[in-house]
């Protein structure tokens, strides 16, 4: 090894002799607490404001959080439960509305059955009168041609001519009366 080192090595082991690792001489032991006392104060003074300040307002960072969250989470309870209600409110709305409708639709079903039993009516008692008329207007036609034919059968038989045109068109029509009056005797039996 080199000199230098031995002697240095040697030197420092007779520097340790005389200090001790784990008591400091005295100015040491002063000056040191002084240094830590000022630190201290400066850490104390200025930095832990600077920390505490740094702490309460993430504290109330984390609790205007919170409270902003329950804020939302209750307004979104509440548009929820204003949803469903509106919800409930318009399916009720609707369900009375085809309620109404059904009324409705039955009612005016009625009313068009009314109407066409009533037009059925009307049309059967037309047809009906229509029917008497055509009825009596065959009947007249066929009395009167009955009558020319049964005058000029009766001239042909008795060999004269019914000339009376009164006197034959009597006799043709109570002929034809005791015709209908046999006619409803025998349909009374």
């Amino acid at each position: 090894m080199h000199p230098a080192f031995i002697l240095a090595g040697a030197l420092a082991a007779a520097e340790e002799k005389e200090h001790s690792l784990l008591l400091p001489e005295l100015p040491d032991l002063i000056w040191g607490s002084v240094a830590f006392v000022i630190v201290l104060i400066v850490i104390i003074k200025v930095v832990m404001p600077n920390i505490t300040k740094a702490l309460d307002a993430r504290r109330d960072a984390i609790e205007g959080g919170i409270e902003r969250a329950e804020k939302a989470e209750a307004q979104a309870a509440a548009t929820k439960a204003e949803y469903e209600a509106a919800l409930a409110a318009a399916r009720t709305e609707a369900s009375h509305i085809r309620e109404q409708a059904r009324a409705d639709g039955a009612k005016i079903l009625a009313e068009l059955k009314e109407q066409a039993q009533a037009e059925a009516t009307r049309i059967a008692a037309n047809a009906q009168a229509t029917i008497e008329a055509e009825r009596q207007s065959a009947l007249a036609s066929l009395r009167n041609e009955v009558g020319t034919l049964a005058i000029s059968l009766a001239s042909g038989v008795i060999g004269e001519s019914l000339s009376d045109d009164k006197k034959a068109s009597a006799m043709v029509d109570r002929f034809l009366a005791d015709l209908e009056a046999d006619q409803k005797a025998k349909a009374g039996k």
